[in-house]
């Protein structure tokens, strides 16, 4: 793959309204209240399909921070194949595959599997953390945007 043709920081820069709106649809779920590390496995899986590599690493690297089982961000590719997640986080990225890969709509099945799990409100903001990371994949993907390098632990000092 070539180099990149813009970075993240361009966009901020060129098309900051364009910025501040994907960003606050980015945000809306977690100040719902769904839970954080879900909302990762969600776009981590997104990203994954859309293939932009600033976007995995992106949600990677974030939700490293936030405690996501190390196990559950190598799995999220094959989650259908992993009993490690839960019913709540399957219904979850059974929504983001479907929403992100729209040829086929949203089935019955997979509509029914997300209404069981979350509720009207829940899945409605849901649907926004979807919309969003599919909305920035496309511009990571466009621009091939450069992924961000995982910062350099520092080793404690032994004294």
């Amino acid at each position: 793959m070539s180099h990149a043709r813009s970075e993240y920081e361009d966009f901020k820069r060129i098309a900051p309204d364009a910025y501040d709106l994907v960003l606050a649809l980015g945000q809306l779920a977690a100040k719902a209240g769904l839970d954080k590390q879900l909302l990762e496995l969600v776009k981590l899986r997104a990203s994954q399909i859309n293939g932009c590599a600033f976007c995995v690493q992106h949600h990677v690297l974030l939700s490293e921070r936030i405690g996501v089982p190390v196990d559950k961000l190598h799995l999220v590719a094959v989650w259908r194949e992993a009993p490690i997640f839960s019913p709540r986080e399957r219904a979850a990225l059974a929504w983001a595959e479907a929403l992100t890969c729209l040829p086929d709509g949203v089935g019955d099945e997979v509509y029914a599997e997300a209404s069981g799990e979350f509720s009207e409100t829940e899945l409605t903001y849901l649907t926004s953390a979807v919309a969003s990371i599919n909305v920035w994949n496309r511009f990571g993907a466009a621009f091939r945007w450069t992924p961000a390098k995982r910062p350099v632990a520092t080793a404690a000092a032994a004294f």
